[in-house]
């Protein structure tokens, strides 16, 4: 039996309970949450100018976790959001047979997006990349109750009734189940804008888009989606005359 004291000796020092290491360097762990009233990429460029100012040489930053997938993200948001529109209009474009139609119904596209930012602008919420998660959605949900009507004003048209006269037709047949749909799916996400505990943020920045986008699309919509529907019809009308007298005049 050997005492330890021959092969040791102990002191006491102050250090950390625990070294962190990222890419097998020693690391500090920053974590930080953006103020009211300023977005999390702010907040981001704020610390890499901090950074840039106080760190010393040798030493550097790297974003983790959602800091990281933001950074990685930027700019690809509106490219998103862009493709999920064009993907509407080449379906319904396919289905109808028709770019006025697919037109009609993806114009009441910006109105969740103006409820959305309503929304976000009450609450005191950042646009982050949740949001735009909600966003997208919007897309497809604001085209669900545009495609009821413009759908019935079609069938009705096909039966020999006039543009005017079918989209009312088909707004008052369908107004109701709009109503219904976009209620429910409105009081479905609730949950998610009144969340709380751990990660209520991101719950919170997908129901509030969602939320308020759902309910700007439904209050506006069932008035604007008959308005554009006509104009647009008016417009494939009149584009047809005028095809039909360059066609007689050559």
């Amino acid at each position: 039996m050997i005492p330890l004291g021959t092969l040791s000796n102990t002191r006491y020092e102050v250090g950390p309970m625990r070294v962190d290491r990222y890419n097998l360097f020693p690391t500090a762990k920053i974590l930080g949450e953006n103020a009211p009233g300023y977005s999390s990429g702010q907040a981001l460029q704020t610390m890499e100018q901090l950074a840039a100012k106080i760190l010393p040489p040798g030493m550097t930053y790297e974003w983790t976790n959602m800091a990281y997938q933001e950074k990685k993200s930027a700019g690809k948001a509106s490219i998103t959001f862009i493709a999920a529109i064009l993907v509407v209009i080449l379906i319904l474009a396919g289905l109808y047979e028709s770019w006025a139609d697919p037109i009609s119904v993806v114009l009441i596209v910006p109105l969740a997006v103006l409820g959305a930012a309503a929304g976000l602008l009450i609450g005191g919420m950042d646009n982050n990349i949740y949001t735009q998660v909600g966003l997208v959605l919007l897309v497809g949900l604001a085209a669900k109750n545009a495609i009821l009507i413009v759908e019935f004003a079609r069938e009705a048209r096909a039966k020999g009734q006039g543009v005017l006269e079918a989209t009312i037709e088909a707004s008052r047949l369908r107004f109701r189940p709009i109503l219904m749909t976009s209620l429910a799916f409105i009081l479905g996400v609730l949950p998610l804008v009144t969340a709380s505990g751990a990660g209520a943020v991101s719950r919170q920045s997908v129901g509030m888009a969602v939320f308020a986008g759902m309910i700007g699309v439904t209050a506006l919509g069932v008035f604007f989606t008959p308005a554009l529907y006509v104009l647009m019809q008016g417009r494939r009308k009149k584009g047809r005359q005028t095809s039909e007298t360059s066609s007689s005049k050559s």
